[in-house]
């Protein structure tokens, strides 16, 4: 159950009217590591929770704050709007500055959404479902959210450097740190569980059934050999389970693979063309 309050979590109120950042902005509210992306991969993820207990808690706990963050940002874009140019744009452009607002603003703030926020990115894109990540595994769930969470953070400093409105400013300073605190978060939670379960996902399936000649192997299959010079490519294994190993000139493991010709009916080229010889009589009917 959810219970929504009217107060917003921080402020989001600009020092004046900015059409063009509103659609700048849209990108950490809809974009693919914005606000509703990781509402939802955080709400879906508890909810996939088999049980009670501290990590779905941390999950709702975070999730419904990112929810706080979605109606801060729509807040934040509603005000960046007020006043937008929306009437005869063809007078309004003759003022300079109001033809550069109208050549860089979103058109569908002003026509689809009413001068609100909306569902989308930067450039218009909707958002989708595809963005979020929700597998059931934890380990590999909170791996994700540090990642999303550091991608959100990296672009609201990218916007945090783009503007000179103190409003905006601090809003974003506000989910900026909240970002530190979410990667601080997932780090924590995934260290704990790497200690239980060791680092590789799944810690379920057993090591045996795996190809172990090849578990901690690093194959060279690029110019060069800087990568050799790397801790992955020789000691121990993160996951001491072996000895990781640098091949310079890999070789193949199998054979050319050689298919069977298609069936006639499947009208493929046939394989005497390939080979360079002529094309065959057609079959009679």
């Amino acid at each position: 159950m959810f219970y929504h309050i009217k107060e917003l979590q921080y402020r989001a109120k600009p020092d004046r009217p900015d059409p063009l950042f509103a659609k700048q902005l849209q990108e950490v509210l809809g974009g693919q590591f914005g606000e509703i992306s990781v509402a939802l991969q955080y709400l879906f993820q508890g909810w996939s929770v088999r049980g009670n207990g501290k990590y779905k808690d941390l999950l709702m706990d975070t999730g419904a704050e990112e929810l706080a963050h979605i109606e801060m940002l729509a807040t934040m874009i509603a005000r960046l709007l007020d006043g937008a140019p929306v009437g005869d744009l063809e007078d309004a452009a003759k003022d300079p500055v109001i033809g550069a607002i109208l050549g860089g603003m979103n058109p569908q703030h002003a026509i689809v959404s009413g001068l609100g926020a909306m569902p989308a990115d930067s450039v218009g894109n909707r958002w989708t479902a595809d963005y979020i990540i929700a597998s059931g595994n934890l380990l590999a769930d909170f791996r994700a959210n540090l990642n999303a969470e550091s991608q959100g953070r990296l672009q609201a400093v990218r916007l945090y450097e783009a503007t000179s409105d103190r409003g905006v400013k601090d809003m974003l300073s506000w989910l900026i740190a909240r970002d530190t605190m979410h990667q601080n978060q997932w780090l924590a939670a995934i260290k704990e569980l790497e200690e239980k379960e060791n680092i590789v996902v799944p810690s379920t399936f057993p090591r045996n059934l795996e190809k172990r000649e090849v578990s901690h192997v690093l194959f060279n299959f690029s110019a060069g050999n800087e990568s050799a010079a790397g801790r992955w490519a020789s000691g121990s294994s993160m996951d001491g389970e072996g000895e990781f190993k640098f091949v310079e000139n890999p070789l193949p493991f199998a054979k050319k693979p050689v298919l069977k010709p298609a069936p006639a009916y499947i009208h493929d080229t046939p394989i005497s063309v390939i080979k360079g010889g002529p094309v065959p009589p057609p079959n009679k009917a």
